[in-house]
């Protein structure tokens, strides 16, 4: 079996899979049951001085079938006091003392108030602090959560006062409402973060009933934006999370977090440069014991690949991500049709013909409909192979190319210099 566990920044784990701060590390009793199914550590639901909740607070986003496919919540930092939950925190470590509890913290943007909450949740144990500059709803037009993340500057003071007192490592939460994720993981840095941890949650709303006219959800007939997050988000997720992992000013550990599901989605945001990762919303559809499959497929994988730790998967493929500028315009894939298999829905003719590039035949050989490419109109944009619902039947293959490889830049550069 692989080595699972991590170091996060000097933060270590039996494995890499941490519940993310939000309505499952809500107290010590959900924490202590998470650890005994399994998970490799917690970070706790955001503290800072207590709130009051509406009711309702959460709606999900459904799609062809997939309950959950997406989750928006406007609920808030703890409503509990704080004494509560420090002694809730002292407790749980005290029981699970080799798994990772991670405080996370708000407070308004003044230095004395970060200092007194660093200072009391410290006592307690924690083996860190992850600073809440994500939440995009209820505490942002409060000045805090997002209001502060969006700032770089803010970003930067906050973290720096915050390191001046912690004498455990300092991870900070980013939100994605912004036009540039690096520019606030930057600002973390220059502040003097240990790591990073992204996506916070998205800016949203769930939707509108047709019936009432209110908004999903409600509040007494009045709604609000909310966060939202889930198998949506990942795709959102693993691009920030890649654009701040091969950003030679981000040079520190990251938290990955955004619609992690399963395994496989946790290892792609190993691949992409995270250490760890954060579940939210899938624990919160499916339980605790999802860890359990998350372990042993993550396991399973890495013994696969030979490898012998999680940590030798860490960024393996950040290398690989790149700017449009600098792919290969002479690469060439073409679609190819597996008659056999082919169960003849036309799915792939009619998006072909409609918008894409018109380059599947339709034929008809010994009274048997037939579908053929023409691969010389054929672009290799996918579409054919992602609409098909048959495993098999569309294959995307490579054709070597007559002409040598040569990117955007390149061939600017190559018109610029022949111009002279």
């Amino acid at each position: 079996m692989a080595d699972l566990r991590i170091n996060l920044a000097g933060i270590q784990s039996p494995n890499p899979f941490w519940l993310a701060s939000a309505p499952p590390t809500n107290s010590g009793y959900q924490v202590q049951r998470a650890f005994e199914a399994g998970w490799g550590g917690a970070v706790w639901k955001t503290l800072g001085d207590p709130i009051l909740n509406v009711s309702s607070r959460f709606a999900a986003v459904s799609f062809n079938g997939q309950r959950v496919a997406g989750f928006n919540n406007i609920e808030l930092i703890t409503d509990r006091p704080l004494e509560v939950n420090l002694q809730e925190i002292y407790e749980t470590k005290k029981k699970f003392p080799n798994h990772a509890i991670i405080a996370s913290l708000m407070v308004e943007p003044k230095q004395e108030k970060w200092h007194e909450i660093v200072k009391r949740v410290e006592d307690v144990g924690v083996d860190g602090l992850e600073l809440n500059f994500g939440c995009p709803h209820g505490m942002a037009e409060r000045g805090m959560g997002s209001a502060s993340g969006q700032v770089p500057e803010l970003v930067e003071k906050q973290t720096y006062w915050v390191k001046e007192v912690a004498r455990t490592p300092v991870i900070v939460k980013l939100t994605p409402n912004i036009t540039d994720i690096t520019v606030t993981a930057e600002a973390a840095t220059r502040g003097g973060a240990d790591a990073i941890s992204m996506i916070n949650t998205i800016n949203s709303l769930a939707g509108v009933d047709l019936d009432t006219w209110n908004t999903v959800p409600h509040v007494a007939g009045k709604g609000a934006h909310g966060g939202y997050c889930g198998p949506a988000v990942k795709p959102i997720a693993l691009n920030m999370v890649a654009e701040c992992a091969r950003n030679p000013l981000v040079n520190v550990p990251i938290s990955g977090i955004g619609g992690i599901s399963n395994w496989q989605d946790a290892a792609e945001f190993i691949l992409m440069g995270a250490t760890g990762v954060q579940v939210c919303t899938a624990a919160m559809h499916h339980g605790f014991s999802i860890v359990e499959d998350m372990i042993d497929g993550l396991n399973n994988y890495l013994d696969d690949k030979g490898l012998a730790s999680v940590m030798d998967l860490v960024g393996r493929s950040v290398s690989r991500y790149s700017n449009w500028g600098d792919l290969n315009l002479n690469y060439k894939i073409v679609a190819e049709i597996n008659n056999d298999v082919c169960i003849n829905c036309n799915k792939c003719h009619i998006a072909c013909e409609d918008t894409s590039h018109q380059c599947i035949d339709l034929y008809t050989e010994n009274g048997r409909p037939l579908l053929k490419v023409r691969e010389e109109d054929c672009v290799g944009c996918n579409l054919c192979s992602i609409v098909c619902p048959v495993d098999g039947a569309i294959s995307m293959v490579e054709r070597k190319s007559t002409v040598p490889p040569m990117t955007w830049n390149e061939r600017q550069t190559l018109i610029s210099s022949l111009s002279k």
